[in-house]
């Protein structure tokens, strides 16, 4: 019995570990954000030889993240109790529904149910589809406020028109001092 307890745990961290490098919704939608985001470097380093772009990950509402956090090590213990067959219902005086009687009978898809759905519920929570960009610290577009990404040629207008204004800017404080 130790021996099918222990083979179980050890197929159970193998499945795991292959269904994670399986698992992709949300690494499609960050490919596709960065994919994006390297086009419209390679385009404006192309115009702006002397600009700096930096990219950075715009982080979910805390009360979000503390969720999926919280989601993350929920599911591994759901996972690792359907592992080892322990009933945590038993400890509440409860009977235990159906679906866990299932999961107890077929255990492999029960982990990567609760894996895959609960990947797909953390990754939501800490999604923001954000793409802001920012002139020396001085937003310039927002897709959280627009609700699109900018086309490259509104993007290159909006960055001459800041730069021209920058110029003009310095300008005026050069003569006046």
């Amino acid at each position: 019995m130790k021996w099918l307890r222990f083979s179980l745990l050890v197929l159970g961290v193998f499945t795991l570990c292959c269904a994670s490098s399986g698992d992709s919704s949300g690494v499609k939608k960050m490919k596709m954000q960065f994919r994006v985001f390297e086009e419209y470097t390679q385009a404006l380093y192309q115009r702006y030889p002397d600009i700096r772009i930096e990219g950075e990950n715009y982080l979910p509402m805390p009360l979000y993240r503390h969720i999926a956090s919280f989601l993350s090590v929920f599911k591994l213990l759901v996972i690792g109790l359907i592992i080892i067959g322990r009933d945590p219902f038993a400890l509440f005086g409860m009977q235990a529904p159906g679906i866990w009687e299932w999961g107890q009978g077929n255990k492999i898809y029960a982990c990567m149910m609760v894996f895959f759905f609960s990947n797909m519920i953390e990754n939501q929570l800490m999604s923001t589809g954000a793409f802001e960009i920012t002139l020396n610290d001085v937003p310039v577009w927002s897709k959280l406020e627009s609700g699109h990404l900018p086309s490259m040629q509104q993007l290159v207008q909006i960055l001459d028109n800041e730069m021209k204004m920058n110029v003009h800017m310095n300008t005026r404080t050069h003569h006046h001092s």
